[in-house]
């Protein structure tokens, strides 16, 4: 699209859209029986069905187009919202536009229309609290922003497990347990759900690198899927309940992920009974017979194949219309479900102020404290005469994660980029997703309002000589280091630009030295044995540079726990150089043209993350699920049955904290399995002194094999050993439990 069209026509939208709004509802009110809100959705949906002609339900199963990128928008488009997909509603059947946003970690890009959302901690930063409450206040405050700027429809509840450590798009996710994962992307949903908007669960699925993603061929097998990435969606599912199901743009074993019959049709409608509706990734559509008969309900962002080509498929016969009529009775179900059809949004503006204290609440809560030598944390401002801080623009912000879930900063961004350069026959998005993006909240700052009297000096760290001068001259030394992801491009985990020499330099010049990190997903740390402690704080959010400065001070306790494994180096991964395809490819290239598809082999089939360090034996830098704590906690008391796992965590420090108690399982021998994996966990909060026995229900699910054979779970007969501590290498309790089928 051309860019001063694409300006000319974002202005000409956001002056009408208000009113064409306005105008749509109006005529969308007519006395139809669908509009009677005793009747289920199912039934609803089909009463609508019946009174719709071809050209209605064709008009439903695709979009019409996208501002900046994509096919040229239709006229309907005028009455977007400005987001990542608009379809047409049906005013005669009171059916309302679809507009739909990206947000995954907030609503995503709309400062460039002047109407900032919350940028919220990502969503692995979420996940380190293992929290459900705090799952749905994520989701809950995006539900509401997005309906306050006018959309009803989210493309966020992203699940994709974190198989590939180094993915770019690891932010976005939850983590590589799938039980952890899965159950925390439902409480997203629901707290998005709960507002009115039609909430989704992405990308269905094993999309776990963005190496080559439009034409990488995952090979797994059918356990393999089902244990672990597909069990993800599968909890998210069942528990979440989104109205949509966005299928991603690799290949599973030789078919695209959205046209591919296994996943969507067999796993997803039959075996899951999902009633809502599949949606493509944007441009992720290859065929028009072939994706309606695998499955796939709604194109995106266009009509290229569910546009003339279905209708000609239809009238031919090489679809059935029965199918057609399913595509669009999942829709309208998911739409009624929702309730975006009876409580229509309207527009105010966000409330930006209380959703920084939630992003706050949630970046306190998810910080990891990995290391913390001689107690060094945390800072006694009493103490101090001098602080130095060094490096990552920690003077002006913290680091955000970009590609389509880049939330605008209220305020802009705090590290101005110099003017986007596009290379030859790269594209306006390719460009954008390159974008680093810090949010305005200064740790600087926020340090320095706790620092007392001590004296807070900064260095930029590009100069490394400086930095180690400085720390020389402080009592204690902070350095931020920082690792940028984005949609599109795979990382390493080693830090750039020479980060890890700069943290080297400074340990050496003061044995007090304190690192954050501000990444994505798990690092490297060859200089861990050389400083006195480590935080990873993630991407923070808008409110990041408060919390970090509340932890280092010791106004909230730190809980987090890694939903991850950090390894020691890339030697030790499953796979230590990312799958590639022969040829070099460009991010976008192959979204719109056929590649060749490469392999990418999922041979260590059930050993995902820590499950793969337990089964090679090999020590990770920190295993998944580790947190401190400036208290401590005792565990004893462990009983165990068929029903249920109880035990006692007492706090034996002098601090109020919160832990996460942890439970694992080991299963028989005949099950085949990797040597442990997680069951069950509870976040406990205790005054010193304080004791509380806590009771995990024992889930069949969780103690489960997949047969392939029968298709079906089951549990193996058989002595299975729990294990209970307060991470997956840090299992003081153990005991035993015999299962039968």
């Amino acid at each position: 699209m051309n860019r001063g069209f694409a300006a000319a026509f974002g202005l000409v939208s956001a002056l009408l859209a208000p009113v064409m709004a306005q105008r749509h509802a109006q005529q969308s009110q007519p006395a139809g029986p669908w509009m009677d809100k005793s009747l289920s959705p199912d039934r609803r949906a089909e009463l609508v069905v019946a009174q719709m002609t071809l050209e209605e339900k064709i008009q439903l199963v695709h979009g019409t187009g996208m501002e900046d990128f994509g096919p040229s928008p239709s006229p309907d488009l005028i009455r977007s919202n400005g987001g990542a997909g608009f379809v047409p509603g049906i005013p005669r059947l009171g059916l309302p536009d679809l507009n739909m946003a990206d947000s995954a970690v907030g609503v995503a890009r709309s400062g460039r229309r002047g109407r900032y959302a919350t940028p919220l901690p990502s969503a692995l930063a979420l996940a380190a609290t293992w929290d459900a409450r705090m799952g749905y206040a994520y989701g809950s405050l995006i539900g509401r922003e997005l309906r306050d700027q006018g959309y009803n429809v989210s493309l966020g509840g992203g699940v994709n497990i974190a198989r590939e450590p180094r993915n770019g798009r690891n932010f976005e996710y939850q983590g590589e347990d799938p039980i952890l994962a899965g159950k925390m992307v439902a409480q997203y949903i629901r707290g998005i759900q709960d507002q009115n908007i039609l909430g989704d669960i992405k990308h269905y699925a094993l999309n776990d690198q963005e190496t080559g993603r439009y034409f990488a061929n995952v090979k797994a097998d059918r356990r393999t899927m089902r244990e672990t990435d597909l069990l993800a969606f599968e909890i998210g599912i069942k528990e979440g309940r989104p109205g949509m199901v966005m299928c991603s743009y690799n290949l599973i074993n030789g078919d695209y992920g959205c046209e591919n019959d296994y996943t969507l049709n067999q796993v997803l409608k039959k075996a899951w009974g999902f009633p809502g509706f599949v949606i493509s990734d944007w441009f992720a559509t290859h065929s028009a017979e072939k994706a309606a008969r695998a499955g796939l309900d709604m194109e995106q962002p266009g009509d290229r194949y569910f546009g003339t080509a279905l209708k000609e498929a239809i009238q031919n016969r090489d679809v059935p219309t029965s199918r057609l009529d399913d595509m669009v009775r999942r829709i309208l179900r998911s739409e009624f479900a929702t309730g975006i059809v009876d409580n229509p949004p309207a527009r105010k503006v966000p409330d930006v102020i209380g959703g920084m204290e939630v992003a706050q609440t949630i970046a306190e809560r998810s910080m990891v404290l990995l290391k913390n030598a001689g107690g060094v944390l945390p800072l006694d401002p009493g103490g101090l005469k001098r602080i130095a801080v060094i490096g990552s623009h920690a003077d002006v912000g913290v680091l955000s994660g970009g590609g389509s879930a880049q939330v605008d900063p209220p305020g802009g961004n705090a590290v101005p980029p110099p003017p986007v350069q596009q290379k030859s026959g790269e594209t306006d998005l390719e460009a954008i997703f390159g974008t680093v993006v810090w949010q305005p909240s200064s740790p600087l700052k926020a340090i320095r309002a706790k620092a007392g009297r001590a004296v807070v000096e900064y260095e930029g760290g590009s100069e490394i000589a400086a930095a180690a001068a400085a720390a020389k001259r402080a009592d204690v030394a902070i350095v931020f280091v920082n690792q940028p992801s984005t949609e599109g491009r795979d990382l390493t985990l080693t830090l750039p630009d020479n980060q890890d020499a700069l943290v080297s330099a400074v340990a050496a010049a003061n044995a007090r030295t304190i690192v954050i990190l501000e990444t994505g997903g798990p690092a490297a740390m060859p200089w861990i044995g050389e400083v006195s402690a480590a935080v990873e704080a993630w991407f923070p959010g808008i409110r990041g540079g408060e919390a970090i400065a509340n932890l280092l001070f010791g106004d909230m306790n730190p809980s987090g726990k890694l939903p991850v494994t950090f390894a020691k180096n890339e030697a030790d991964l499953p796979h230590p150089k990312l799958f590639e395809p022969p040829v070099k490819r460009g991010p976008l290239e192959g979204i719109r043209e056929t590649v060749p598809p490469f392999d990418v082999d999922y041979q260590e089939g059930l050993k995902v993350g820590y499950k793969w360090f337990d089964a090679e034996n090999r020590e990770p830098l920190f295993p998944f699920g580790h947190g401190l704590s400036y208290t401590n906690f005792a565990y004893s008391g462990l009983k165990v049955t068929p029903q249920a796992i109880a035990f006692t965590v007492r706090n034996t420090g002098k601090r109020a904290g919160i832990e996460t108690a942890q439970v694992y399982t080991s299963l028989p021998a005949a099950a085949n399995e990797p040597p442990k994996r997680l069951v069950g966990w509870e976040k406990v909060e205790l005054q010193p002194g304080e004791s509380k026995t806590v009771t995990i229900a024992a889930d069949p699910l969780y103690f489960s094999i997949f047969n392939v054979e029968k298709d079906s779970w089951e549990v193996i007969p058989g002595t299975y050993t729990i294990r209970v501590g307060t991470s997956s290498r840090d299992l003081p309790l153990s005991g035993m439990v015999a299962l039968s089928k």
